[in-house]
């Protein structure tokens, strides 16, 4: 063959295969991922709980309408670092290795982040809560996290570490996280994919909401839960004796000025890394709301319980409702941003939170329990194209999942060592093989007087295992949603207790969960108080 002919055939070859590179490039989904901490479903309106009549979310629940919801979404451990960490590994604690807060991470163990940048060309970015230990290396293009408090961050004037060192950005967190990652996609390569993880910190304690907010909710009575005024009767004797009631956080917030009232150790903090301006600002918006909630402290409904817990958790609720406002705000903001760009049609938008969380169920305001209400994780999706509008997705899926799903959606296998499944196969709305139960631990014995456990869920049944005490919790979620009665040593479900009792054996197995973590000494092992 002539030279030039044969030059002129590799050129065209080398460039069909640039131009097919370049066309899977664009083909591949950008990724934003929103993600918060201690978010209930009951505080989300695509789930229909009982705030939804309060619109508490409607940016969020346009992510749902637009897409889907998954309505029996589940976490694997309750509790913030764990659950990144599967939420990152697409593994359950024991092999992702964070079992427990303050646990060391394994930046160098598989990540999606990292084989989206590897093997699909994307650039990626974490900005916002990290909480892990120690803070990325190069798991992420750019990151920017939160730094004070053991990573958890601050709601004003937020510092961060970042890949130059750190930096403080005056403003309220939630504002602050959505600002900087507009900033970034702004910036970003315009000509890869991306992934962006935009994480806030709130609504976790202490909830100190915008000053803005003020008169969000300010005359509004929330809907009580059933169970707000739980006797924890008919359960294992642990419940009755948990640290996770409303006083876990201050509920007064700020003291008003003048008044004698001394602020604890996070307000005083708080107060500390507000500017002058700030400070009186919200002592204007504030003060007089936090000094009726003193009011009533000081007078006779302190001498009723249930008027006392009625009481506390109106006020929970209001601050808690404030922060989600901000939150659902800056996701408008950045759906907004995609909007605007022209980039909504080929970007996948999910919004989920590290755990769901007791908005005063059982009469708590915490996570960690294998119960509904923690065990739960807010999952909405969308995906235009791929999900269709108002699609309800009603199979069992965890946060195992979260990592297959992205790397499918973007054209990588998925690795074997990853535990969870791609959802890809449920957007279609056909019947799909997929697990009936889901496999449940939580390490850390002792914290907030709630001690390990493990168990399984079915789409009707849940059995909870104390195995420290070989102790059991059965419930029937279809007689008994609220879970009010442990029927484990109801002969009439002896059948059910037995299968149950097979499948968490099965579920252990399948889960490679090492033996010795059910033989003393117990990892992580911590006092319990009776």
């Amino acid at each position: 063959m002539h030279k030039t002919a044969f030059s002129t055939i590799i050129f065209l070859s080398l460039t069909a295969s640039v131009s097919a590179l370049a066309q899977t490039a664009v083909r591949r989904p950008n990724i934003l991922f929103i993600f918060s901490d201690d978010h209930s479903t009951q505080a989300i309106g695509a789930y229909n709980g009982r705030m939804a009549s309060l619109n508490p979310t409607p940016n969020i629940d346009r992510i749902a309408e637009q897409g889907a919801v998954f309505r029996q979404s589940f976490c694997g451990n309750s509790i913030c670092q764990p659950s990144r960490a599967t939420v990152l590994t697409g593994k359950h604690s024991h092999l992702n290795g964070v079992t427990h807060n303050g646990a060391h991470w394994n930046g160098r163990q598989t990540i999606f982040p990292r084989l989206l940048k590897e093997k699909a060309g994307y650039q990626t970015a974490l900005i916002g809560k990290w909480h892990m230990h120690p803070d990325p290396s190069d798991e992420f293009d750019f990151w920017k996290v939160l730094a004070s408090s053991g990573g958890q961050g601050d709601y004003y004037n937020p510092d961060f570490n970042t890949q130059n060192g750190p930096e403080r950005i005056r403003g309220y967190s939630s504002d602050v996280i959505a600002d900087q990652s507009v900033r970034w996609l702004e910036k970003r390569d315009k000509n890869k994919p991306f992934l962006l993880m935009c994480q806030f910190k709130s609504p976790h304690v202490p909830r100190l909401p915008p000053i803005r907010s003020a008169h969000l909710y300010a005359d509004t009575v929330f809907p009580e839960p059933p169970t707000l005024l739980d006797n924890y009767q008919n359960r294992q004797p642990y419940l009755s004796k948990h640290w996770m009631g409303f006083d876990v956080a201050k509920l007064a917030m700020i003291p008003p000025k003048n008044t004698g009232y001394k602020p604890d150790r996070e307000h005083t903090k708080a107060l500390k890394r507000m500017t002058p301006e700030q400070v009186e600002a919200w002592h204007r918006a504030y003060d007089e709301q936090v000094q009726k909630y003193y009011d009533v402290m000081n007078s006779d409904v302190v001498k009723d319980k249930a008027k006392l817990q009625r009481f506390k958790y109106q006020a929970m609720m209001r601050n808690y409702l404030r922060c989600v406002e901000a939150i659902d705000g800056n996701v408008g903001r950045l759906l907004r941003w995609l909007k605007d760009n022209n980039l909504e049609n080929n970007t996948i938008v999910v919004y989920s939170s590290d755990q769901s969380y007791y908005i005063g169920e059982h009469g708590m305001a915490e996570k960690r329990w294998m119960y509904e209400e923690s065990l739960r994780m807010p999952l909405v999706m969308r995906w235009p194209g791929r999900i269709k509008p108002g699609t309800k997705i009603d199979q069992l899926v965890q946060n195992i999942d979260y990592a297959p799903t992205f790397l499918e959606g973007a054209g990588i296998p998925v690795p074997t060592e990853m535990q969870g499944r791609s959802l890809l196969p449920l957007f279609a709305g056909r019947d799909v093989q997929w697990r009936q139960t889901i496999y449940y631990h939580y390490y850390t014995n002792g914290e907030h007087n709630v001690p390990r456990h493990d168990g399984v869920r079915t789409d009707r049944y849940k059995l909870i295992s104390y195995y420290t005490d070989n102790s059991y919790e059965l419930f029937d979620l279809k007689s008994d949603p609220n879970e009010l009665r442990s029927v484990y040593n109801d002969q009439g479900y002896r059948t059910v207790r037995e299968k149950m009792l097979i499948e968490l054996g099965r579920q252990r197995g399948e889960a490679s969960v090492p033996a010795d973590v059910f033989a003393e000494p117990y990892v992580h092992r911590g006092k319990i108080h009776r």
